[in-house]
């Protein structure tokens, strides 16, 4: 298998059985291992961690308040349109 990157489905591959980082549409953002992907950017992740961000605006301050929310999810199927970016691991060199 070759460790280059040639076009951008070539990261994702580089990336199976890592941890990742997906950002998603409606303020969700996972972090998992990657188990496998298709041409769709449909991931299958493990041991993830999903972090919810939501914005409400307070009615007699107009100050936002800004709520996290995190759990944990063993095993989870992401379909690809939902998905904005994906970040590889860290790697040393």
């Amino acid at each position: 298998m070759s460790s280059s990157v040639e076009e951008p489905l070539d990261l994702i591959r580089l990336s199976l059985d890592e941890r990742i980082h997906v950002k998603c549409r409606g303020e969700r953002e996972l972090r998992g291992k990657l188990h496998s992907y298709d041409q769709h950017l449909n991931m299958v992740l493990g041991d993830v961690e999903e972090t919810v961000t939501t914005v409400e605006v307070d009615e007699d301050t107009y100050e936002e308040i800004v709520r996290t929310s995190k759990r944990s999810i063993e095993m989870l199927f992401v379909r690809g349109d939902v998905v904005i970016l994906v970040s590889p691991p860290v790697r040393t060199t």
